[in-house]
Protein backbone atom coordinates (compact mmCIF):
# COMPACT_ATOMS: atom_id res chain seq x y z
CA UNK A 1 0.00 0.00 0.00
CA UNK A 2 1.51 3.04 -1.27
CA UNK A 3 0.97 6.59 0.28
CA UNK A 4 1.10 10.59 -0.32
CA UNK A 5 1.43 12.90 2.14
CA UNK A 6 -0.94 15.86 1.25
CA UNK A 7 0.45 18.37 3.96
CA UNK A 8 1.51 21.43 3.94
CA UNK A 9 2.91 22.29 6.89
CA UNK A 10 5.12 25.45 7.69
CA UNK A 11 7.08 24.14 10.35
CA UNK A 12 8.03 20.20 8.71
CA UNK A 13 8.05 20.60 4.84
CA UNK A 14 8.81 24.11 3.89
CA UNK A 15 12.66 23.91 5.46
CA UNK A 16 14.61 26.47 3.45
CA UNK A 17 17.34 24.88 0.92
CA UNK A 18 19.55 27.34 1.36
CA UNK A 19 21.32 26.61 4.61
CA UNK A 20 21.59 23.40 3.40
CA UNK A 21 19.79 20.96 0.77
CA UNK A 22 18.52 18.56 4.11
CA UNK A 23 16.76 21.39 6.03
CA UNK A 24 17.67 23.36 8.85
CA UNK A 25 19.29 22.21 12.21
CA UNK A 26 17.42 21.75 15.42
CA UNK A 27 18.43 24.55 18.42
CA UNK A 28 20.51 22.97 20.41
CA UNK A 29 19.14 23.59 23.33
CA UNK A 30 16.03 21.44 22.31
CA UNK A 31 18.69 18.70 21.74
CA UNK A 32 20.09 18.89 24.99
CA UNK A 33 16.45 19.00 26.21
CA UNK A 34 16.15 15.56 24.21
CA UNK A 35 19.25 14.25 25.30
CA UNK A 36 18.19 14.62 28.92
CA UNK A 37 14.98 12.82 28.60
CA UNK A 38 16.71 10.12 26.89
CA UNK A 39 19.62 9.90 29.59
CA UNK A 40 16.60 9.28 31.92
CA UNK A 41 15.41 6.44 30.28
CA UNK A 42 18.52 5.04 28.85
CA UNK A 43 18.64 1.55 31.06
CA UNK A 44 14.95 1.22 29.69
CA UNK A 45 16.48 1.43 26.17
CA UNK A 46 19.40 -1.02 26.44
CA UNK A 47 16.38 -3.50 27.90
CA UNK A 48 14.40 -3.59 24.81
CA UNK A 49 17.81 -3.69 22.65
CA UNK A 50 18.50 -6.66 25.10
CA UNK A 51 14.97 -7.96 24.64
CA UNK A 52 14.86 -7.87 21.22
CA UNK A 53 18.68 -9.57 20.24
CA UNK A 54 17.78 -12.31 23.05
CA UNK A 55 14.47 -13.15 21.08
CA UNK A 56 16.03 -12.86 17.34
CA UNK A 57 19.01 -15.43 18.52
CA UNK A 58 16.00 -18.00 20.74
CA UNK A 59 14.44 -18.07 17.07
CA UNK A 60 17.84 -18.73 14.80
CA UNK A 61 19.27 -21.17 17.21
CA UNK A 62 18.21 -25.03 18.27
CA UNK A 63 16.70 -25.82 21.02
CA UNK A 64 18.46 -29.09 22.96
CA UNK A 65 15.56 -30.77 24.79
CA UNK A 66 16.20 -32.97 27.39
CA UNK A 67 13.68 -34.88 29.40
CA UNK A 68 14.39 -34.36 33.10
CA UNK A 69 13.61 -38.24 34.66
CA UNK A 70 12.27 -36.75 37.81
CA UNK A 71 9.82 -34.88 36.39
CA UNK A 72 7.94 -34.69 33.10
CA UNK A 73 8.93 -30.86 32.74
CA UNK A 74 11.35 -30.25 29.68
CA UNK A 75 14.73 -28.04 29.65
CA UNK A 76 15.19 -26.19 27.26
CA UNK A 77 19.13 -26.19 26.49
CA UNK A 78 19.92 -23.23 24.31
CA UNK A 79 22.57 -23.16 21.99
CA UNK A 80 23.33 -19.15 22.12
CA UNK A 81 26.63 -18.04 21.10
CA UNK A 82 26.67 -14.59 21.52
CA UNK A 83 30.15 -12.94 21.00
CA UNK A 84 28.80 -9.67 19.96
CA UNK A 85 26.08 -8.89 22.68
CA UNK A 86 28.17 -6.51 24.30
CA UNK A 87 27.77 -4.31 21.86
CA UNK A 88 24.53 -3.63 22.36
CA UNK A 89 24.79 -0.35 24.79
CA UNK A 90 22.45 1.99 26.36
CA UNK A 91 22.82 4.34 23.60
CA UNK A 92 19.08 5.76 22.51
CA UNK A 93 18.64 7.78 19.34
CA UNK A 94 16.78 10.97 20.14
CA UNK A 95 14.62 11.91 17.32
CA UNK A 96 13.48 15.66 17.08
CA UNK A 97 10.82 17.28 14.76
CA UNK A 98 12.72 19.35 12.13
CA UNK A 99 16.52 17.32 12.39
CA UNK A 100 17.73 16.93 8.56
CA UNK A 101 14.85 15.07 6.41
CA UNK A 102 16.82 15.32 3.17
CA UNK A 103 15.54 16.57 -0.03
CA UNK A 104 14.68 13.25 -1.35
CA UNK A 105 12.05 12.74 1.32
CA UNK A 106 9.33 11.95 -0.73
CA UNK A 107 5.89 10.35 0.87
CA UNK A 108 3.97 9.38 -2.41
CA UNK A 109 6.50 6.88 -2.74
CA UNK A 110 5.97 5.40 0.58
CA UNK A 111 4.71 1.50 1.28
CA UNK A 112 3.29 -0.45 4.14
CA UNK A 113 5.39 -3.03 3.96
CA UNK A 114 8.24 -5.00 6.08
CA UNK A 115 10.88 -5.68 2.96
CA UNK A 116 11.34 -3.17 1.48
CA UNK A 117 14.49 -3.85 -0.45
CA UNK A 118 12.57 -4.56 -3.49
CA UNK A 119 15.50 -6.13 -6.57
CA UNK A 120 18.03 -4.29 -5.21
CA UNK A 121 21.88 -5.89 -4.83
CA UNK A 122 23.65 -5.11 -1.62
CA UNK A 123 24.37 -6.79 1.59
CA UNK A 124 20.91 -7.32 3.25
CA UNK A 125 20.33 -5.36 6.16
CA UNK A 126 17.30 -6.04 8.88
CA UNK A 127 16.51 -3.14 10.99
CA UNK A 128 15.55 -4.41 14.52
CA UNK A 129 13.93 -1.12 16.03
CA UNK A 130 12.45 -0.45 19.55
CA UNK A 131 10.35 2.90 19.72
CA UNK A 132 10.80 4.06 22.91
CA UNK A 133 7.94 6.70 24.85
CA UNK A 134 10.79 8.97 26.64
CA UNK A 135 7.92 11.03 28.01
CA UNK A 136 7.31 7.58 30.30
CA UNK A 137 10.19 5.84 29.09
CA UNK A 138 7.90 3.13 27.96
CA UNK A 139 7.82 1.15 24.84
CA UNK A 140 5.43 3.04 22.42
CA UNK A 141 2.68 0.74 20.58
CA UNK A 142 1.45 1.57 16.96
CA UNK A 143 3.82 4.24 16.29
CA UNK A 144 4.03 4.31 12.60
CA UNK A 145 7.58 4.50 11.43
CA UNK A 146 8.92 5.55 7.97
CA UNK A 147 11.96 4.70 6.26
CA UNK A 148 13.49 5.64 2.98
CA UNK A 149 17.89 5.89 1.78
CA UNK A 150 19.27 5.90 -1.46
CA UNK A 151 20.71 2.40 -2.93
CA UNK A 152 24.26 1.52 -3.21
CA UNK A 153 25.52 3.39 -5.71
CA UNK A 154 24.00 6.43 -4.22
CA UNK A 155 20.48 6.92 -6.38
CA UNK A 156 16.98 7.17 -4.31
CA UNK A 157 13.81 5.64 -5.64
CA UNK A 158 11.59 8.59 -7.08
CA UNK A 159 14.42 10.78 -7.82
CA UNK A 160 16.73 8.09 -9.91
CA UNK A 161 17.13 10.76 -12.27
CA UNK A 162 19.54 12.87 -9.98
CA UNK A 163 23.38 12.02 -10.16
CA UNK A 164 24.25 11.00 -6.78
CA UNK A 165 28.00 12.39 -7.47
CA UNK A 166 26.63 15.73 -7.60
CA UNK A 167 26.11 17.74 -4.68
CA UNK A 168 22.14 18.81 -4.23
CA UNK A 169 22.54 22.67 -4.08
CA UNK A 170 25.00 22.28 -7.12
CA UNK A 171 21.82 20.85 -8.97
CA UNK A 172 19.53 23.55 -8.16
CA UNK A 173 21.18 25.92 -8.68
CA UNK A 174 22.10 24.65 -12.07
CA UNK A 175 18.40 24.19 -12.55
CA UNK A 176 17.56 27.38 -11.20
CA UNK A 177 15.68 26.67 -8.94
CA UNK A 178 15.37 29.05 -5.98
CA UNK A 179 12.11 27.92 -4.00
CA UNK A 180 12.77 24.12 -2.88
CA UNK A 181 10.38 23.04 -0.23
CA UNK A 182 11.72 19.79 1.05
CA UNK A 183 8.51 17.33 0.70
CA UNK A 184 6.15 19.69 -1.25
CA UNK A 185 8.54 21.21 -4.29
CA UNK A 186 8.15 18.11 -7.00
CA UNK A 187 11.70 17.28 -8.52
CA UNK A 188 10.77 13.82 -8.62
CA UNK A 189 11.86 11.64 -11.73
CA UNK A 190 10.24 8.64 -11.85
CA UNK A 191 7.58 6.31 -10.02
CA UNK A 192 10.27 3.80 -8.90
CA UNK A 193 9.37 2.41 -5.08
CA UNK A 194 13.09 0.59 -3.53
CA UNK A 195 14.32 1.33 -0.31
CA UNK A 196 10.94 3.09 1.26
CA UNK A 197 8.78 1.46 3.52
CA UNK A 198 6.58 2.35 6.39
CA UNK A 199 5.56 -0.48 8.94
CA UNK A 200 3.92 0.14 13.00
CA UNK A 201 5.40 -0.95 15.97
CA UNK A 202 3.68 -3.87 17.86
CA UNK A 203 2.18 -3.81 21.66
CA UNK A 204 5.84 -3.80 22.81
CA UNK A 205 6.79 -1.01 20.62
CA UNK A 206 9.21 -3.18 18.25
CA UNK A 207 9.26 -3.19 14.45
CA UNK A 208 11.39 -4.75 11.77
CA UNK A 209 12.18 -3.21 8.32
CA UNK A 210 14.15 -5.48 5.95
CA UNK A 211 16.34 -3.42 3.60
CA UNK A 212 19.86 -3.65 1.93
CA UNK A 213 22.98 -2.10 3.67
CA UNK A 214 22.93 2.02 1.87
CA UNK A 215 25.18 3.22 -0.44
CA UNK A 216 26.35 6.82 -0.35
CA UNK A 217 26.22 10.09 -2.66
CA UNK A 218 27.94 13.70 -2.92
CA UNK A 219 28.10 15.29 0.70
CA UNK A 220 26.88 12.55 3.39
CA UNK A 221 27.75 9.84 5.46
CA UNK A 222 25.87 6.63 4.86
CA UNK A 223 22.49 6.73 6.71
CA UNK A 224 19.17 5.88 6.80
CA UNK A 225 16.20 8.08 7.34
CA UNK A 226 13.39 7.76 9.72
CA UNK A 227 10.10 9.50 10.53
CA UNK A 228 7.88 8.63 13.08
CA UNK A 229 3.64 9.28 13.30
CA UNK A 230 1.60 8.54 15.77
CA UNK A 231 -2.24 8.82 16.41
CA UNK A 232 -2.75 7.51 12.56
CA UNK A 233 -5.55 5.58 10.99
CA UNK A 234 -5.75 3.26 8.26
CA UNK A 235 -9.27 3.61 6.45
CA UNK A 236 -11.11 1.30 4.41
CA UNK A 237 -11.30 4.02 1.78
CA UNK A 238 -7.36 4.10 1.24
CA UNK A 239 -6.57 7.03 3.27
CA UNK A 240 -4.14 7.41 6.09
CA UNK A 241 -4.99 10.08 8.84
CA UNK A 242 -2.34 10.75 11.33
CA UNK A 243 -2.96 14.18 13.81
CA UNK A 244 0.94 13.94 14.67
CA UNK A 245 4.82 13.92 13.03
CA UNK A 246 6.30 13.13 16.12
CA UNK A 247 10.03 12.79 15.31
CA UNK A 248 12.59 13.28 11.88
CA UNK A 249 15.81 11.71 12.04
CA UNK A 250 18.86 9.97 10.14
CA UNK A 251 20.43 6.11 11.70
CA UNK A 252 24.33 5.96 10.93
CA UNK A 253 26.36 2.96 10.99
CA UNK A 254 29.49 2.32 12.90
CA UNK A 255 32.68 3.26 10.24
CA UNK A 256 34.39 -0.25 10.76
CA UNK A 257 31.53 -1.99 9.62
CA UNK A 258 30.82 0.86 6.50
CA UNK A 259 34.17 0.10 5.79
CA UNK A 260 34.26 -3.65 5.50
CA UNK A 261 31.23 -3.43 3.04
CA UNK A 262 32.28 -0.45 0.69
CA UNK A 263 34.98 -3.31 -0.30
CA UNK A 264 32.08 -5.48 -1.54
CA UNK A 265 30.05 -4.96 -4.99
CA UNK A 266 28.13 -3.07 -5.85
CA UNK A 267 29.25 -0.78 -3.29
CA UNK A 268 33.02 -0.77 -4.82
CA UNK A 269 32.18 0.44 -8.45
CA UNK A 270 30.81 3.32 -6.73
CA UNK A 271 34.33 5.26 -7.49
CA UNK A 272 32.96 8.75 -9.04
CA UNK A 273 33.41 10.33 -5.78
CA UNK A 274 34.77 9.97 -2.15
CA UNK A 275 32.73 8.55 0.56
CA UNK A 276 32.19 10.97 3.16
CA UNK A 277 33.19 9.13 6.73
CA UNK A 278 30.64 9.48 9.61
CA UNK A 279 33.41 11.83 11.60
CA UNK A 280 33.76 13.97 8.65
CA UNK A 281 29.60 14.89 8.02
CA UNK A 282 27.72 17.73 9.67
CA UNK A 283 24.78 16.73 10.11
CA UNK A 284 25.71 13.48 12.42
CA UNK A 285 26.27 15.74 15.69
CA UNK A 286 22.70 16.57 15.51
CA UNK A 287 22.17 13.66 17.22
CA UNK A 288 25.53 13.27 19.15
CA UNK A 289 24.48 16.29 21.90
CA UNK A 290 24.57 14.97 25.71
CA UNK A 291 26.62 11.81 24.29
CA UNK A 292 24.17 10.08 22.70
CA UNK A 293 24.66 8.65 19.92
CA UNK A 294 22.24 7.70 16.45
CA UNK A 295 24.45 4.95 15.51
CA UNK A 296 23.23 1.62 15.21
CA UNK A 297 24.50 -1.43 16.80
CA UNK A 298 25.25 -4.15 14.32
CA UNK A 299 25.50 -7.69 14.24
CA UNK A 300 26.25 -10.64 11.42
CA UNK A 301 22.83 -12.08 10.95
CA UNK A 302 24.68 -15.52 10.81
CA UNK A 303 26.42 -15.03 13.91
CA UNK A 304 29.48 -14.67 12.15
CA UNK A 305 30.10 -12.36 8.77
CA UNK A 306 28.73 -9.09 8.41
CA UNK A 307 29.07 -9.32 4.65
CA UNK A 308 26.56 -11.92 4.69
CA UNK A 309 23.93 -9.93 5.95
CA UNK A 310 23.72 -7.99 9.62
CA UNK A 311 21.13 -6.88 11.68
CA UNK A 312 21.48 -3.36 13.06
CA UNK A 313 19.30 -2.59 16.46
CA UNK A 314 18.51 0.91 17.56
CA UNK A 315 16.02 1.84 20.39
CA UNK A 316 14.44 5.22 19.02
CA UNK A 317 13.54 7.95 21.73
CA UNK A 318 10.32 9.86 21.07
CA UNK A 319 8.97 13.23 22.57
CA UNK A 320 5.74 12.32 23.03
CA UNK A 321 4.93 15.18 25.20
CA UNK A 322 6.41 17.90 22.64
CA UNK A 323 4.30 16.22 19.25
CA UNK A 324 3.88 18.63 16.58
CA UNK A 325 0.14 19.28 15.78
CA UNK A 326 -0.66 19.53 12.17
CA UNK A 327 -2.97 22.23 11.12
CA UNK A 328 -6.58 21.42 10.88
CA UNK A 329 -7.24 19.66 7.70
CA UNK A 330 -4.02 19.07 7.06
CA UNK A 331 -3.64 16.00 8.79
CA UNK A 332 -4.40 13.17 5.92
CA UNK A 333 -2.68 11.03 3.88
CA UNK A 334 -3.87 8.80 1.16
CA UNK A 335 -1.77 5.74 -0.65
CA UNK A 336 -2.17 4.22 -3.88
CA UNK A 337 -3.30 0.42 -3.78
Amino acid sequence: MKFATVLSTAGLLSTAVLAHPGGHHVPRAEMERQAALSKRCASQAGLMNEKRYTRRMKAKRSLDIEERSDAGDAIYKMNIDAPYYDVLQNDTCVLSPDVTQGPYLWNRAQIKRQDMSEDQPGVPLWLDIGVLDMATCEPLPNALVSFWHCNATGSYSSFTGLDPNQGFKDYLHEANIRNFTIGKSDLHTDDTTFLRGIWPSNDEGMLEMKTVFPGFYAGRTIHVHAQIYTDWTLHDNGTLQSGHVVSTGQLYFPENVTKTLMKLEPYKSHTEIERVTNEEDHHIGEGRVGGYDPVVNVVPADGENIENGIIGYITMGVDTTDNYKEPEGDDQFWFKK
